[in-house]
């Protein structure tokens, strides 16, 4: 839904929202998540701004809401309401006006530090106490800066003033956010900065209705909750689709030449457009995936892209499309060259006529309204595509990937025979149980994973550190490499083990990047491998479909699974007794993490 798309119409939004909700409700394949917020003001709009913002990202939330400042209490000393609700995440919301003791000007500097570690140990013990008793995810806020500023400037740099001290025990939650898995701040600090802190610290809807910000900013605040969440879950896009014209420079480079375009520091339009090629050079080092779609000539358009003042060059890009094609066939032909789906892209245009026939024509794709250049990184960075909360090596890695994946497609299409193709590639893969250093990973993927992911479940890490530590599933990670390069962690199976013989499939994805190359014949012959190990004599597998996923319907069937039971949603349950089992990988050469 635009309408849920930064900038936000707040006035609509606030009345509309239940007609918004109902048809959220209404989309497939919806996430179900429980979600607890212990509030130390007033959260019953935060509540229901959060709920159709994450319905949006297909997240359906179910909520408990403790009483009015009561969250010390439900954290230290529990509840059974809470206790009963079992939270997959718990948001703490905290402001400023939950600061106990802000420092006096009577005070020394050794009161001050005591009275600023009583404050973060309080907040310490209420994490560690949700920590051991829920094992869940926690998100929580930084403190916003007061609206008034008792000594002028000087409250940011002398240890009495409030504002000096509230950047001090935000830097203390920070250190504890850097070094805890699970646990994410949500940055209110920098959310009220931006929406004008006058206006947030309205006190007219404290002394009424003891919100800790006026309503109106609720919206931003609840979106920029949505995000952290919609992240651990998976719900990021993962790739930007660019315009040239008027998007990555000013001009029309076919019809004004590459030296009449604007770009560069020379101008001031040319300076807009520079910095924003260098945001999106940003967003590529972190894993983002860049496209071009254009309406140009191809050599047009390279020529753009080498242009001495621009940053961003054809090699930074995946797939170029400049063409005269509609831009909603070039977006549909990225994505199967890319095999990604199509709400995995954000499409960047400045013309709003393109912008909305790619809007009718392609679900789920993010199409923000984009008009100034000046405008063009505010919108795309407030709304939240790219949220990080776990960072992989193999971020880092990605466009190096996709283009290796590239050089992949062109050497088979010199193959008359695949399983020679296959060979040539020389492939090594690393297969064995979880290993610690991998789990940020394995949650990662199985968050990502849509196509090839045949139970459409989703784990927290904090879900896959359970797994990892309980002896009652077997649970492996695959690796692979070939000539072209590694893969990194690309295939993951966890099964649980029920009734001492029985292995039954909770989890079994594998990435995109590595479909149809025999590895998920090499997973199965390992996993047959550690089942005979537990003595498991069947193994029951489970399709759940989805739009995404139909690619994999008949996945057990290729492996010789027996069809057991079918309903008419098209749920699908298989078993395979494991005793007779042949291998039925011989391309791949597998290596145990025993053996390396």
């Amino acid at each position: 839904m635009n309408e849920l798309q930064y900038p936000f119409n707040v006035e609509y939004l606030i009345k509309n929202k239940k007609r918004i909700k109902k048809e959220l409700l209404l989309k497939p394949g919806l996430l179900d998540k429980n979600i607890a917020i212990l509030g130390g003001s007033t959260t019953s709009e935060i509540k229901n701004m959060l709920e159709i913002f994450l319905l949006n990202y297909g997240i359906k939330p179910k909520f408990y809401e403790s009483e009015y400042n009561k969250f010390y209490e439900d954290a230290i000393y529990g509840n059974e309401e809470l206790d009963n609700f079992n939270p997959d995440i718990i948001y703490i919301h905290t402001t400023n006006r939950n600061i106990i003791n802000y420092p006096s000007m009577y005070d020394d500097e050794e009161t001050i530090e005591s009275k600023l570690n009583d404050e973060y140990q309080r907040f310490e013990l209420i994490w560690k106490k949700l920590k051991e008793k829920f094992n869940a995810t926690i998100i929580q806020n930084n403190f916003e800066y007061l609206y008034y500023r008792l000594l002028g400037n000087k409250d940011a740099s002398d240890i009495h003033g409030n504002t000096n001290f509230i950047t001090r025990l935000n830097q203390k939650f920070y250190d504890y956010a850097n070094k805890t898995n699970n646990f994410f701040i949500n940055d209110i600090n920098y959310v009220s900065s931006c929406y004008g802190l006058d206006k947030w610290s309205n006190q007219f809807y404290w002394h009424m209705y003891k919100y800790a910000m006026e309503v109106p900013a609720i919206p931003y605040l609840s979106f920029n909750l949505a995000n952290i969440i919609k992240s651990i879950y998976g719900k990021n896009k993962k790739a930007l689709v660019l315009d040239l014209d008027n998007t990555l420079w000013g001009g029309i480079v076919g019809d004004d030449g590459v030296d009449n375009l604007s770009i560069g520091p020379e101008v001031p339009s040319g300076q807009v457009y520079l910095e924003f090629q260098k945001y999106l050079k940003y967003q590529k080092s972190l894993g983002i995936i860049l496209n071009v779609n254009s309406k140009n000539e191809y050599e047009n358009a390279i020529a753009g892209l080498n242009h001495p003042g621009g940053i961003l060059r054809p090699d930074d890009f995946i797939i170029i499309k400049a063409n005269w094609n509609p831009k909603n066939i070039n977006i549909k032909d990225i994505s199967e060259e890319l095999n990604l789906g199509a709400d995995s892209f954000v499409f960047v245009d400045d013309n709003p006529a393109e912008r909305q026939i790619v809007k009718n024509y392609i679900d789920g794709i993010a199409v923000p309204d984009i008009n100034v250049p000046e405008d063009y990184i505010r919108i795309i960075d407030h709304n939240g595509y790219f949220e990080i909360t776990n960072f992989s090596s193999e971020d880092l890695q990605k466009n190096d990937l996709y283009k290796d994946n590239a050089k992949r497609s062109q050497m088979m299409a010199t193959f008359d025979n695949y399983e020679d193709y296959l060979i040539s590639l020389k492939m090594k893969a690393e297969i064995s149980t979880f290993k610690n250093i991998y789990l940020e990973r394995i949650s990662q993927l199985s968050n990502k994973s849509n196509q090839f992911n045949l139970t459409t479940k989703r784990y927290s890490l904090a879900d896959i550190q359970k797994i990892n530590d309980s002896d009652s599933y077997i649970k492996i990670y695959g690796k692979l490499e070939d000539i072209f390069g590694d893969n990194g962690v690309i295939s993951v199976v966890i099964g649980n083990i029920k009734n001492k013989n029985e292995l039954h499939i909770d989890l079994w994805i594998m990435s995109c990047r590595v479909l149809k190359r025999n590895m998920e014949f090499a997973m199965m012959d390992k996993l047959v491998e550690k089942a005979k190990e537990k003595n498991i004599k069947t193994i029951y597998g489970y399709y759940y479909p989805t739009l995404k996923n139909k690619m994999v319907n008949n996945f057990y069937d290729l492996q010789g699974f027996e069809l057991i039971s079918e309903d008419e949603d098209g749920n699908k349950i298989y078993k395979l007794e494991i005793d007779n089992y042949v291998n039925k990988n011989n391309v791949i050469e597998v290596i145990s993490d025993e053996e390396r």
